[in-house]
């Protein structure tokens, strides 16, 4: 029985569309968790780890009530501390954010009771979410994989609550205690810079420049991390790993949907999907295009009716990456 924990906030969400839509739901951590309890079935569990407020509570265990693998004993209102987003788009890919509350940090205390676990998804929306001594507890004291998602430590907010791009400064101190590290391009350039120069021209996006990624990756597994993930919008993902003491570098391709309705939720059911691949087959390929159908099916629709069983999930893969 595969046993997946996924850490993190549980905001609730407000996000008007590129199509200006209003949408509103709970977000990040439930992405993953029912895509996992989806493809799971009866063959594994899972178990979000989140701070919600009082408010919030009866609404989110309703939402993960129709399955019966997802076990919310670790989502606590204790402390009243959870976790409200706006999301605006612009356009498809990129969105301005306001965040109005923030959660109660996830610390050691919070996994004392959480045993057998096979895979930990931690997937932080702002810097503060998690603890670098969760990161540490896990790897001392418990068994199971860190996937670790960059969102987090290259996210800020100010005062009143707008939401920024940051520099990963400290990432030095959290990637020995990584397994797998996965973001974005844009999440790249904010933690690749060595000096202040290249601090300057990594400060704003480009999408074309993904000439930093091979060092990166490189310097990244030197570190410590046995995966490194960067997924590339609409072309799919590359990864980065070590085989016989030799980096290797692996594309990806993405599995193309041709309408969008709303990507919010993309890179947390991407995540979702590396731990399935592992967990099941232990192979790096493999988890990428499990991430990827994820993220894919993440963009068809407003509701969690998107993510879709294992049968279904590997008809899609199949139909995709199969010769």
């Amino acid at each position: 029985m595969i046993k997946i924990a996924v850490l993190g906030p549980i905001p609730r969400d407000t996000i008007i569309t590129h199509q200006d839509e209003i949408i509103q739901k709970y977000g990040c951590v439930t992405h993953p968790t029912i895509a996992l309890a989806k493809l799971l079935g009866n063959e594994g569990e899972v178990i979000p780890v989140s701070a919600i407020h009082k408010k919030d509570e009866s609404d989110i265990l309703e939402l993960f009530k129709p399955y019966p693998n997802i076990h919310t004993d670790f989502v606590c209102s204790k402390h009243d501390k959870g976790t409200v987003i706006e999301l605006r788009f612009i356009d498809q890919n990129n969105r301005i954010e306001k965040q109005t509350a923030c959660m109660r940090p996830i610390v050691p205390d919070d996994l004392l009771a959480l045993e057998n676990i096979d895979a930990y998804i931690f997937v932080p929306i702002t810097d503060f979410e998690i603890s670098l001594s969760t990161l540490k507890y896990i790897k001392k004291e418990k068994k199971g994989m860190i996937i670790f998602d960059a969102h987090g430590p290259t996210t800020c907010m100010s005062i009143m609550g707008d939401r920024y791009r940051k520099f990963w400064v400290d990432m030095d101190e959290w990637l020995p205690h990584i397994d797998i590290l996965k973001m974005n391009l844009e999440e790249s350039q904010a933690c690749w810079f060595k000096n202040e120069y290249e601090a300057a021209e990594m400060s704003h996006y480009n999408e074309e420049k993904t000439d930093h990624l091979d060092e990166m990756g490189a310097y990244i597994l030197e570190q410590g991390v046995s995966y490194f993930y960067v997924t590339l919008d609409s072309r799919g993902c590359v990864v980065y790993y070590k085989e016989n003491h030799t980096i290797k570098k692996e594309f990806i391709e993405s599995i193309l949907m041709t309408d969008v309705i709303d990507t919010t939720g993309c890179g947390d059911s991407f995540a979702g999907g590396l731990a399935y691949g592992f967990s099941i087959y232990g192979d790096a390929i493999k988890a990428a295009q499990y991430a990827n159908a994820l993220g894919a099916l993440r963009t068809q629709g407003k509701t969690f009716d998107v993510f879709k069983d294992k049968v279904a999930t590997n008809k899609l893969i199949d139909l995709h990456y199969k010769a």
